[in-house]
């Protein structure tokens, strides 16, 4: 009954910027939303149950220290928020490493301690296409029933005049989800879940990567940013270039390996399984089962794209979630032609739009 109630809560956006320092941001938005970050933290049972109860074993300890060191020296401006989020919001800073390693900590827990269902947190569903008539990427953005009611959005100002709006989940750097900036540069994120052997400890995190994403002033210089990312663990990026009128699938692991797909006329859908790097990967019934009814649908014009993503056919794995375990938390559309990012709350069919930007170029 909770959910249902946070469900109805409006999205709220906190404008910021420019700040004297990345630490004087993270500080502002943690103090901002301090109510949201310590009820996560009190409610996210992956979080309650398996990352807090394996930092206090001396297993985490080089883990955790190695992870840290890595992403300070990668990205200092970056940790400093993270530093600033957690005072900011009053909750201790190991809690917020936690959170925004989740994915490059969870696969070096004890088998004992985690469950099938463990960190089911991030499956989401894309469809794209870029044709003569029709330019948009629309994702679903799927995450563990814990984060309703606990993500926001963020339009910052920085120094260098880069101005971005993301959206965010409660604790963790912008964006892990979904974000664009004012030199037309936007992206969408799949988690896609690697075999254990294709993990490097102590890596770049991916919500480091996400967060430098939100400065990339092209697509190329995304994609640079992607390939030095030196990751952990693996990603798929949906980037989208309002200047180019251009959308990239890149999927990337770690050991720096990165594929790179151009979507074009031919509709292409993206859940949570590797498409066209070949990585092993660990067998998600239900992301295939997404990817076998997404390939039935309609995929011609923008409300077929609602539509799909709205899809509840299949009881057991439906694209639209509702729980009891994984929740879609909202929608996004990204038109290139009309250069605008619209966030949908509630299942796309009915077409309920909470926030529309324009992405100025």
């Amino acid at each position: 009954m909770e959910s249902s109630k946070m469900e109805t809560k409006k999205l709220e956006m906190f404008e910021i910027g420019p700040c004297e320092n990345a630490y004087h941001m993270g500080f502002l938005i943690g103090q901002r939303f301090s109510n949201q970050i310590r009820s996560r933290l009190a409610t996210d049972l992956i979080l309650q149950q398996q990352l807090l109860p394996f930092a206090q074993t001396p297993k985490s300890k080089p883990l955790i220290e190695a992870l840290s060191d890595a992403n300070r020296k990668k990205f200092p401006r970056y940790w400093d928020e993270l530093l600033g989020t957690a005072e900011g919001s009053g909750t201790p800073v190991l809690n917020l490493i936690l959170l925004n390693f989740r994915k490059e900590i969870l696969p070096f827990l004890p088998k004992i301690s985690t469950n099938s269902n463990g960190d089911a947190t991030d499956d989401c569903s894309d469809v794209l296409v870029v044709s003569d008539s029709m330019a948009i990427a629309a994702h679903n953005e799927d995450a563990n029933v814990a984060l309703v009611g606990h993500t926001y959005l963020i339009k910052a100002t920085l120094l260098n005049g880069i101005c971005f709006t993301a959206y965010t989940y409660a604790g963790e750097l912008p964006s892990c989800a979904f974000g664009f900036n004012n030199h037309g540069l936007a992206f969408t994120l799949n988690s896609v879940p690697p075999s254990e052997d294709e993990i490097v400890a102590g890596g770049i995190g991916r919500n480091f990567i996400s967060r430098d994403l939100l400065e990339a002033i092209s697509i190329d210089d995304a994609l640079t940013r992607i390939h030095s990312s030196e990751a952990s663990v693996g990603h798929s990026y949906n980037l989208i270039d309002l200047k180019t009128r251009r959308a990239l699938n890149v999927e990337t692991a770690s050991k720096n390996r990165v594929s790179v797909h151009e979507v074009g006329a031919t509709p292409f859908f993206h859940a949570n399984t590797y498409l066209h790097l070949q990585v092993q990967q660990v067998h998600d019934e239900n992301s295939i089962s997404r990817q076998k009814r997404a390939a039935l649908l309609p995929k011609q014009s923008k409300n077929d794209f609602l539509s799909l993503l709205g899809d509840m056919d299949d009881a057991k794995y439906p694209i639209y979630m509702t729980g009891p375990l994984l929740y879609t938390l909202c929608t996004t559309v990204i038109d290139l032609d009309e250069q605008t990012l619209s966030i949908i709350e509630g299942n796309p069919k009915k077409g309920e739009v909470s926030h529309v930007f324009s992405i100025s170029l």
